[in-house]
């Protein structure tokens, strides 16, 4: 699950939400209740909110993960003012982020050295005069995290889960995906317009004169075309297994006969393997014939577009504007750029985050947050385990694995307890730009490290301060940072409904992801191998396929619709997720007295107003566009009305009626 990622005057504003809701368990006054509950939930529930909200001149979208993200921020900002400040030793976590954040905020440097620090790597891509030295740059440029062509790198086996071993895929686009490309639709066609304007400028900005900056980005749009015409949409790519194919070095031989393998594994440094599993093969004979159908003067201008795409945001101002202008402005819809101090907040975690997620932590998680949070996982388990066994449409013999699959779950709560740490990193404060190179090959060469070994399953995929969430089906499990163990999504002081509603949606949502369309397709050890017999999977992708036509009828703009095959898996999860947390609510409860209604709801219906209102949210038109396009999250309104208009409790809370909007006539019913 990828959820969505304050000035003083904001973070009161959060304390006072989060005041109301310790005291009445929601926020009544972001309600509209005088809106149908039965007819658009979400309306109902944060209408007043939605009215009254502006998004914030620096944002594409606003909303509780927003506010809580940005509370987050100004913690670490904090964090990282008092690290500036301190003499701390060189290789501590207070020197890394401190140095790096520095640098980072250091405008006058950045801006004096404008695109200076990308001068080495330019040299070496005018000195290409063969196949062999373009490939050997391909590799040069992907040893220091910079994009071309395709994408390297290292993960456990997917159907041997217990081993690392390399992997090749698609790639070498700057437009979010390979459809982008290819949409003939208005907003697509003028946004490959801007696409080349944009490309036009940025070599402009490195000293090209009008015409040769022109055809350079004819180039570059060429080539990227050709690239996203052999690529697999995002719906192609959600399928784990045509992900899956392994091939021998002869095999890859074979298969791109102009670009050697060894040769770039040499430059790369990768371990000795035998085998490589290739995403997309089509991709790569594609990408085999690309090289020799373009001339090499052509893959050099490719490459110094690559380069300074990918390195914009961090150059001076004259580059970042370009790219900022484009990217978020043009695509998302942001009004204005974000505050330096909020912009170098967010490249410290993403570029050091342990050692900046382990100061957050002293500052900011509880311990008894991680013990109640526990607590609450174990009962939504149970509660799924009741589920499974309550399936009328699965047999004995596939509810068996699925148990199995159940029980080996393993889960992770605020942060990581075995630190890797940085040893080695070389970060000071004399350049942002090399900091960041330092960074993405220090992170590139560790990857790669893990080849043919046993992979670590410790780590996270999150930083402790994201406001997020996530499954992995080849460790099976969920994983919670201390981010979003907070209000709204997680309150001690607030009754028990709220929180079942809310981070207990949440919980379940991550526990379907490993029976969703994509999950379920690997087993209790991590394996891509079916665990289903014949038959349950039919009735699993009918059940699926019920989901899929139900999003995919609704309308985010005009001619605008959810992509029903692109949302599946998150469509699942929340659906399988709040069903499982209400369940677990209502166990919750044998052997107590009923909780009395507060503010007028019932116990049930505040379960519901928990999920509803983590989800208030106000997007701008391009982000709602982008997202369509490119996310795998249904838009946040569809978050709420879809899945509670397929629960029969939802319609007995609320008094709904056949015929309303919010109780379908075909419930989809999955787990």
């Amino acid at each position: 699950m990828k959820l969505f990622r304050f000035t003083v005057a904001l973070t009161v504003i959060l304390s006072l939400w989060s005041l109301t809701v310790a005291q009445s368990g929601f926020d009544t006054s972001r309600m509209n209740t005088s809106a149908d509950a039965c007819n658009d939930f979400f309306e109902y529930a944060n209408g007043t909110w939605i009215k009254n909200t502006e998004i914030p001149a620096d944002k594409t979208r606003w909303g509780s993960f927003n506010v809580l993200a940005d509370n987050n921020d100004e913690i670490l900002k904090n964090i990282l003012e008092s690290a500036t400040k301190t003499k701390a030793a060189k290789g501590s976590d207070m020197q890394i982020i401190g140095d790096f954040y520095a640098a980072c905020m250091d405008e006058p440097a950045i801006e004096k050295a404008g695109a200076k620090p990308l001068e080495p790597i330019f040299k070496k891509i005018d000195k290409i005069k063969n196949t062999e030295d373009l490939q050997r740059q391909i590799a040069e440029m992907h040893k220091a995290g910079l994009p071309a062509l395709f994408g390297f790198g290292a993960s456990p086996d997917a159907k041997n889960s217990s081993m690392v071993i390399a992997n090749a895929s698609q790639g070498g686009l700057s437009l979010p995906n390979r459809d982008y490309y290819f949409n003939e639709d208005a907003k697509s066609i003028e946004t490959r317009a801007k696409f080349t304007d944009y490309v036009k400028t940025m070599f402009k900005l490195l000293g090209d004169d009008e015409m040769t900056a022109t055809t350079n980005a004819k180039i570059v749009m060429e080539i990227q075309t050709k690239l996203a015409k052999a690529s697999k949409s995002p719906v192609d790519l959600r399928n784990p297994e045509a992900r899956y194919n392994k091939k021998t070095l002869a095999q890859l031989a074979e298969m791109t006969p102009n670009f050697s393998w060894a040769n770039y594994m040499s430059v790369r440094g990768v371990p000795p393997v035998t085998e490589i599993n290739v995403g997309q093969p089509d991709f790569f004979k594609e990408m085999s014939t690309l090289i020799n159908n373009y001339a090499l003067d052509n893959w050099k201008i490719y490459l110094r577009f690559m380069v300074i795409n990918s390195s914009a945001g961090r150059l001076s101002k004259a580059f970042a504007d370009e790219n900022w202008n484009f990217y978020s402005k043009f695509l998302s819809g942001a009004k204005e750029q974000a505050k330096r101090s909020k912009t170098c907040v967010n490249a410290t975690d993403g570029a050091v985050g342990e050692s900046l997620g382990t100061e957050y932590v002293k500052a900011a998680f509880k311990p008894e947050a991680k013990k109640k949070m526990d607590e609450l996982i174990t009962n939504l388990f149970a509660a799924f385990k009741v589920r499974i066994n309550q399936l009328e449409w699965m047999s004995d013999e596939t509810k068996t694995k699925a148990q199995g699959k159940l029980a080996t779950f393993k889960r992770k709560i605020g942060y990581p307890d075995t630190l890797r740490g940085y040893q080695g990193l070389e970060i000071s404060r004399k350049s942002f730009l090399k900091n960041i190179q330092n960074v993405g090959k220090f992170q590139i060469a560790r990857n790669l490290q893990d080849i043919n070994k046993a992979p670590d399953k410790t780590r996270w995929g999150m930083t402790p301060p994201t406001v997020n969430a996530y499954y992995n089906p080849l460790f099976n499990e969920i994983a919670f940072p201390a981010g979003i163990l907070q209000p709204p999504f997680f309150n001690p002081a607030a009754d028990d409904a709220i929180n079942y509603g809310a981070i207990g949606g949440v919980i379940g949502h991550e526990i379907s992801h490993g029976f969703d369309d994509s999950g379920s397709q690997y087993d209790a050890d991590g394996n891509l191998k079916s665990w289903w017999t014949k038959d349950d999977r039919a009735k699993f992708e009918e059940r699926a396929n019920c989901v899929v036509e139900q999003f995919g009828k609704y309308e985010v703009q005009p001619s605008l619709f959810i992509n029903g095959k692109l949302t599946l898996g998150e469509n699942i999860g929340d659906l399988g997720g709040l069903n499982v947390a209400l369940e677990a609510y209502l166990k919750s409860l044998n052997g107590k007295e009923r909780p009395a209604n507060i503010d007028g709801f019932t116990p049930e219906q505040r379960f519901f107003l928990g999920w509803a209102q983590v989800w208030a949210n106000k997007s701008r038109p391009e982000a709602e566009r982008q997202q369509v396009l490119t996310d795998p999250h249904s838009a946040a309104r569809w978050r709420v009305n879809g899945p509670m208009s397929n629960m029969a409790q939802f319609s007995k809370a609320f008094g709904c009626k056949t015929g309303d909007a919010m109780m379908r006539e075909k419930m989809c019913i999955i787990w």
